[in-house]
């Protein structure tokens, strides 16, 4: 019976070496993933946004509307409202207060810009819930003058 210090526990020895093949393969994959999507978050993907074609929503109760028409005019429920004491009306009206939400019914020409900063005077005034109501049919305030009492359609 020898005296070998290293070969004692039954001929197994302690590896300290760590093998780092697969990790090495992992950080390529990621590597590619990150080289193919890169161009594509920089510049965006075009798309064509669909029309709805979802089912009405029937109201229970009445719902504040905030309306935006073509010519980037800001209504609350009919009431005009500049667009920079939006979000002061929005903060002292007891009903959106109350409920936290609104809907939000712009005209398909407004510009996306708009429509952004209405939505942020709405969430700094404290309204957590937006609903989009859209209506492909029509395109203007002047036909749809009663959408403040019952949406047609409405998206969360």
């Amino acid at each position: 019976m020898g005296m070998g210090g290293a070969n004692r526990g039954g001929g197994r020895t302690t590896m300290s070496e760590i093998n780092v093949t697969p990790m090495v393969d992992v950080m390529l994959v990621l590597l590619i993933i990150f080289m193919v999507t890169a161009p594509l978050i920089q510049q965006g993907v075009k798309v064509n946004l669909p029309e709805t074609k979802a089912a009405p929503v029937e109201a229970t109760e009445k719902k504040v509307v905030l309306s935006i028409d073509a010519a980037k005019k800001v209504y609350i429920g009919d009431a005009e409202v500049p667009l920079e004491e939006l979000e002061a009306k929005l903060a002292a009206n007891a009903k959106v207060q109350a409920d936290k939400e609104l809907f939000l019914h712009a005209d398909r020409d407004v510009p996306y810009g708009v429509v952004v900063e209405v939505m942020a005077a709405a969430q700094r005034a404290g309204i957590n819930n937006v609903g989009m109501i859209t209506d492909p049919s029509t395109g203007s305030r002047t036909s749809n003058a009663g959408a403040s009492k019952k949406p047609k359609e409405a998206k969360r």
